[in-house]
Formats: C-alpha cells, sequence, structure tokens
C-alpha cells in the first residue's frame, strides 16, 4: 500500500508540476516549445527532420499534367567509385540527382529514399518564394522591387520601416534583426517553425540598421515577402507557386508546404516537401533564365537580378557577392553556378557552363556557419564534374 500511495503522490506532483510549466510557457510567449518537445524530444529527435511533413498541417501543392524527365542515353552509366560513395554517405544523402541538357544522366538513393519520397526543403523554399515575387511582378501585381513594404502591410506605414522595400527583404537587407540561430530554443526561428502566430510574430520585429546598408541572412525578410505576396495577388503562398510554377514546370507529383494553424500562412523560409526529380524542375527553370519550355515564368529583369550579387557588406565588414535576391551564388574551378540550399545540406544547384542540374537532398551538412560556400557542397561538385560529359 505503500508503494501505491508513494507512486500516486509522485504521479499527481509530476502532473502539477507539468501543468505550471505548462501554464508558464503560455504566459512567456514560448508556448511553442510544448510543439518542439512533443515532436522532437519525445520521439527520439533532437531537433528539424527532412520527414517533419507528418508532424505539422499541410498545405497540398498542387500540381497538373506531369512532364516526365527524358533519360540520357548515359543514364546510370557512371558507377560512383569507393571514395565518391563514402563522401556522399558521410554527410548521410538521401538523394543525388544529375539532369544534363534536359535528362536525367544520374540519380541514386539511400535510406529506403526514391523518387516518390518527400524530404524537407528547409531553406530553399526561401528561393521559391522569392520566384513568386518574380511572377507577380511579371503579372502587375507588384509594382517593382522598389515598392514599399508599407504599401502591403500596415505596420511598416511608419519610422524606420517605411524605408523599407521589397528589394530590401530580398537582399536580406531590411535592417530588422529578427534573429536566425536555429539553436536557440526562445528564438525566432523556433518560435515560427513550432508556433502559430507567424504573423504576429514577423511584423512587430524593429529595425535595427537602416534600410539597405547591412546584409544578414534572416528568414523573417523571407515571411515579410511571404505575406506581401498574399495581400498582393490574394491567394496562400501555396497556390500561388502551384498556379506560377509547380503546375507549369511540369511536377510529377504534389508537394506539401507547412502552415500555422492558427492564420493559415506557410512557413515561406523553410518546409516545402517534394522529391528530388521534381527539385530539379525548379533548377532547371534556373538554369533556362526563368523560362519552362521557352514560356517565361518570371519577369527577364527580375531574373538577371535574382543572379546578381548583392555587394552589400555584412554585420563584420565583408562584402557579400555571394548572395542575391534569396539565391546562392558559388564557384568551382571557375565555372560559376547558382544554388538554393537548406541547413541540412539541401541544394538545388544551376551550372549554366556545364548544362547541369543537380540536386542533393540529405540529413548532414558542413558544421562551418556563415561559409559562403559549404565543404560538403565542393565534395559534392567534384563528383558530378566526373559523371557529366
Amino acid at each position: 500500500m505503500k508503494l501505491v500511495r508513494y507512486i500516486l503522490r509522485f504521479a499527481l506532483s509530476f502532473i502539477i508540476a507539468l501543468l505550471i510549466a505548462i501554464t508558464i510557457l503560455w504566459a512567456t510567449g514560448n508556448s511553442h516549445l510544448i510543439k518542439a518537445v512533443r515532436s522532437t524530444y519525445l520521439v527520439g529527435e533532437s531537433g528539424p527532420t527532412i520527414a517533419d511533413y507528418t508532424k505539422f498541417d499541410n498545405h497540398k501543392v498542387e500540381k497538373k499534367v506531369a512532364q516526365p524527365w527524358f533519360l540520357a542515353k548515359e543514364y546510370n552509366s557512371y558507377k560512383l567509385n569507393h571514395e565518391e560513395d563514402s563522401i556522399i554517405k558521410r554527410w548521410e544523402s538521401v538523394a543525388f540527382v544529375i539532369v544534363q541538357k534536359d535528362s536525367i544522366l544520374f540519380e541514386k538513393y539511400w535510406k529506403n529514399y526514391s523518387r516518390k519520397s518527400l524530404s524537407n526543403s528547409f531553406s530553399m523554399a526561401k528561393s521559391f518564394t522569392a520566384l513568386c515575387i518574380g511572377a507577380a511582378i511579371k503579372e502587375g501585381k507588384i509594382k517593382s522591387i522598389n515598392q514599399k513594404v508599407g504599401d502591403f502591410l500596415p505596420e511598416f506605414q511608419k519610422g524606420e520601416k517605411s524605408k523599407i522595400t521589397i528589394k530590401h527583404l530580398l537582399q536580406m537587407s531590411s535592417g530588422i534583426d529578427f534573429g536566425e540561430s536555429y539553436d536557440n530554443p526562445f528564438g525566432f526561428m523556433a518560435k515560427t517553425y513550432y508556433g502559430n502566430d507567424l504573423y504576429k510574430l514577423t511584423v512587430e520585429k524593429n529595425v535595427k540598421h537602416t534600410p539597405g546598408t547591412v546584409w544578414k541572412y534572416q528568414g523573417g525578410n523571407t515571411l515579410l515577402l511571404s505575406f506581401i505576396l498574399e495581400k498582393s495577388t490574394g491567394q496562400t503562398l501555396s497556390e500561388y507557386f502551384s498556379n506560377k510554377f509547380w503546375k507549369k514546370v511540369g511536377a510529377e507529383r504534389e508537394a506539401l508546404w507547412t502552415y500555422s494553424s492558427k492564420n493559415d500562412r506557410e512557413r515561406a523560409f523553410c518546409c516545402f516537401y517534394s522529391n528530388a526529380t521534381d527539385f530539379a524542375r525548379i533548377g532547371q527553370l534556373m538554369l533556362d533564365s526563368g523560362k519552362w519550355n521557352n514560356a517565361p515564368l518570371i519577369d527577364k529583369d527580375y531574373y538577371e537580378q535574382s543572379i546578381s550579387p548583392v555587394k552589400i557588406k555584412s554585420e563584420n565588414g565583408e562584402l557579400i557577392n555571394y548572395y542575391a535576391f534569396h539565391w546562392w551564388l558559388g564557384k568551382y574551378k571557375e565555372v560559376n553556378f547558382y544554388y538554393a540550399r537548406g541547413i541540412q545540406g539541401q541544394y538545388i544547384v544551376s551550372i549554366p557552363a556545364w548544362d547541369v542540374v543537380f540536386v542533393r537532398l540529405g540529413h548532414l551538412r558542413d558544421p562551418e556557419k556563415d561559409v559562403a560556400l559549404p565543404k560538403d557542397l565542393i565534395e559534392y561538385l567534384s563528383i558530378v564534374e566526373k559523371i557529366k560529359f
């Protein structure tokens, strides 16, 4: 009996402590931690994963008529040697796809992944959101990149915020310090990833630097772009991306984009889920100057600016020549390329000189932060260079 009473007292104490903790989290604006703990640590994980769509509400990114990829004559004729296979496995890759001259040249999958498997884009979604801005300009929903954010969002009509333009958001130079640390459980990224009120969390932030003067990579800028798109087009980000891109590039599968259940807004800075061969279509679109089957999907001038370096200094004084309008810029052995990238080594890379697009999906990336060109990407490029013809 004593043991039973002890267990009951312990259980009651635990429940009371848990209720107190939950109350404190709600009262301090940190209720997102409840979702974070429940969906990560309690299921044996330590943070966001490439399969998180099962934990969140998702909007479907509808497809239309599928346009299957052609297979190159040399399709999968190249066999990875031990060193190449070890490089790809070391970074816990799940997909590696190379498209050359509009045809799949090479594809391989690991850990039970296939062409049909969905994987988190993480920050590659930022590039997709920026594409939507180009489409909205093309159809006149947005006047230009120089239009003020305050024309769409009332919270940006006074003070320093009134100086912020769409271009500043695209260049990551809004001057607002949202916070981008994924290691801070109380920070902006954790709250927007696991929390619900994306709009309030984002628009309430204040300006730290004069807009256009300091480059700082932060997902809050992308969320603001998504709010502008919602306001200017009358569609959700998922609907607009589907209508302007996913349907037109002939995606073979519907994609998913997680959203905040409180206000039906997508996590525009991340969380677009698709497969490697459909992701490659976005790379091919960029390789073909924003056109698909020779039909322009975004404004021509906007495309050119999308791959032109911002040339704005960071907080530590570094001149940023490796970032554009939500697209990264790189050089490998004097070969220029542009790419979308995610925090766990998600890459869509367009290499005009080689007429190549390649996609890598997986779990790990070079852990060094704030680098212009991650080491793992350099290793992948060395493999692509051998496989291409």
